[in-house]
């Protein structure tokens, strides 16, 4: 298929497969996988869309491959971003493949397994503050200083765009789909999939799932309008404190639902994801499995697609949650 052309900042179907030409480039589709043990458990056909089995670990690098390699041709100097660690380690491993340089300013408290990835693509590591919103606040004028673009970790088309990627193939593997669970932070992936699927497939619900701890996008969600909230989830990949208004535009009317889940059901989450699929994943890549055992009555006999996110947890994170019977006996009910 060959994309027309869209306009500057849109989020669209042809900008989608314009990123792809891109993406494609670097990454294969990832896995479409079943396990007939978790279909069985939730009484419904189930699939998990491993973006955990990305480079970079996470979803992210889709949407850092297409917005690297645009400001690229656009003749920038570098590019900055602020973000908890997945999407960092995406734009510090796509200016590392493409030849840009990076500058990733992170919380002093981030994830050091992160951290570590970070600084071995080469790009430059800075630690402000105690959050992602307190990264986000020094950033701006650190990259005004040096005049890199700023890569924003939600509120960017290029980034959504290159993101959609993955609903793309979702539809070319299994057509027939019926509901789509992702996870819901920033928002980038939320809306990629509202924007692609109410797009191809307007049937399709999506379900996004955030931590109770960092609820921002949720209220947002329920209020109509961008709130920020306390955000204190340890799941760095859903840990932000307020909305953005690129991506809520886009999902803020397009969610069928919207869970939350307590930091002992993240916990959970992970046990479940290594029982179930033996992939150990991040906070923020067990939430859209956790949610689908808590929506298991709706789900009864659907087609479903849970994202499975991230694989970047801290050695901590993941000892916590496979010290769970959970990961040994699966779903109690």
């Amino acid at each position: 298929m060959t994309a027309a052309a869209a306009p500057a900042g849109a989020v669209s179907v042809s900008e989608a497969l314009r990123a792809r030409q891109v993406v494609g480039r670097y990454l294969r589709p990832t896995p479409l996988a079943g396990y007939t043990a978790l279909s069985r458990a939730l009484g419904a056909q189930v699939w998990v869309k491993h973006e955990n089995h990305n480079p970079a670990g996470s979803f992210k690098l889709r949407g850092g491959l297409n917005l690297v390699s645009r400001v690229l041709a656009q003749g920038v100097k570098g590019v900055m971003t602020f973000s908890t660690g997945n999407h960092g380690l995406s734009i510090a491993t796509a200016g590392h493949w493409l030849g840009l340089p990076a500058a990733i300013v992170l919380p002093c408290n981030a994830n050091p397994v992160k951290k570590q990835a970070i600084r071995d693509c080469g790009a430059e590591l800075i630690e402000v503050g105690e959050n992602f919103d307190a990264a986000a606040r020094a950033t701006g004028e650190l990259c005004q200083e040096r005049g890199y673009y700023l890569a924003h970790p939600c509120n960017d088309a290029l980034l959504i765009n290159g993101v959609a990627t993955e609903f793309l193939e979702i539809l070319e593997a299994q057509p027939d789909v019926e509901v789509v669970i992702v996870p819901l932070g920033g928002g980038s992936e939320a809306a990629a999939a509202v924007a692609m699927l109410r797009a191809l497939k307007p049937d399709v619900e999506v379900i996004a799932v955030q931590a109770g701890q960092s609820p921002a996008a949720y209220n947002s969600w329920q209020a109509g309008r961008i709130c920020e909230a306390p955000n204190h989830t340890f799941a760095g990949g859903v840990a932000t404190g307020q909305a953005y208004p690129v991506p809520f535009g886009i999902y803020k009317d397009g969610l069928a639902d919207f869970v939350l889940l307590s930091e002992d059901e993240i916990y959970e989450g992970i046990a479940l994801a290594g029982h179930y699929t033996h992939n150990l994943v991040e906070g923020a890549g067990a939430l859209p499995l956790m949610a689908a055992f808590k929506l298991r009555s709706r789900l009864q006999g659907k087609k479903v697609v849970l994202q499975m996110s991230g694989c970047n947890a801290s050695p901590e994170e993941i000892r916590q949650a496979l010290q769970r019977p959970a990961f040994q006996d699966g779903f109690a009910g």
